[in-house]
């Protein structure tokens, strides 16, 4: 049997394991990662969180206590002026302050007062809206009763313009009162055509309808030629060299425009009628039907003498 000084081979150690020896290759390695992390550059997010951390730590350490404390400048002046620690000024009082105002950094480069501005502007932005808000509900009605009278004072107009010419070329052409009444019995209208007759030779208070009409038929008339038309020329433009055959087959015909005399010229009465107010050009036209063919706007009636018996009066209030 073999003796206790014997060693137990099964308990047998061989020493510790060597250390493993660093490669060249992964020197190398280690060094260029390292140099990796070093030279990278943080980004301006990294930084400003690392600039924050750094503040926070700093401003959480009382600047009355540490080593720091003891190199102070500043501590050691309110030293010789009496301060032993704690609250500035009166400790007794609980609204003391404890430690020296806190720092507020800002994020933009805008002026110290800029807030209180910003703050400002949108307290009177608030104050003005709510004025806006709180609106008189009797303005706002009356103002839409006033655009609704205007914009039915200007049919009225237009319809009273439309009837002053009417009775006018009744009257030039000596159309008598029945035939303009037998509406059913006369034969149709002809399309208007453009007429030669001068503006300025027309009243003023219903010149302005023809000549909306006369200039909407001209331009509706050069706008079909050119339409017609397969080349680039403008309508009026007539060839030499081409005779009627070569007319034909190219489907050109030959356009003539009757235009109205002095429709491009400028007509300065009529400019002074147009910056009437509704109102005025009503009145003016009622009174024009009534000199002129003792015909009421509103009785929608012609009278057969100039004394108009019967009729209210001249204003739409007098025929209610």
């Amino acid at each position: 049997m073999a003796s206790d000084e014997d060693d137990d081979y099964m308990n047998m150690t061989f020493g510790e394991e060597p250390k493993a020896v660093e490669t060249s290759l992964q020197r190398r390695q280690r060094l260029r990662r390292e140099g990796e992390i070093k030279g990278r550059v943080k980004s301006k997010a990294e930084l400003a969180a690392e600039e924050r951390e750094a503040r926070e730590a700093a401003l959480s350490k009382s600047m009355l206590e540490g080593a720091q404390a003891k190199k102070s400048k500043g501590l050691k002046m309110m030293a010789k002026m009496g301060f032993k620690g704690g609250a500035l000024g009166n400790k007794e009082n609980p609204d003391a302050r404890l430690e020296p105002i806190r720092p507020e950094m800002k994020d933009d480069r805008a002026g110290i007062g800029l807030d209180s501005e910003r703050k400002r502007k949108l307290r009177e932005a608030a104050e003005s809206a709510e004025k806006k808000v709180k609106f008189d509900e009797n303005e706002f009605r009356d103002r839409v009763r006033r655009e609704r009278e205007i914009s039915r004072c200007e049919s009225q107009v237009y319809a009273a313009m439309k009837v002053c010419e009417r009775m006018d070329e009744e009257k030039q052409t000596g159309s008598t009162a029945e035939a303009a009444s037998d509406v059913d019995n006369a034969p149709p209208e002809k399309k208007r055509t453009i007429s030669t007759r001068p503006l300025k030779s027309i009243p003023v208070i219903w010149r302005g309808l023809v000549r909306r009409r006369e200039e909407a038929e001209r331009d509706r008339r050069m706008k079909y030629d050119l339409q017609q038309t397969s080349t680039t020329r403008l309508p009026a433009y007539e060839d030499d060299l081409e005779d009627e055959d070569d007319k034909k087959a190219t489907g050109k015909t030959q356009t003539a425009y009757a235009l109205v005399e002095d429709l491009d010229e400028e007509d300065e009465e009529l400019d002074e009628f147009n910056e009437l107010e509704a109102d005025d050009k009503l009145r003016r036209l009622v009174e024009y039907l009534r000199k002129t063919h003792n015909y009421c706007f509103w009785c929608k009636f012609e009278y057969p003498d100039d004394t108009m018996e019967g009729c209210p009066g001249l204003t739409e209030e007098d025929h209610d």
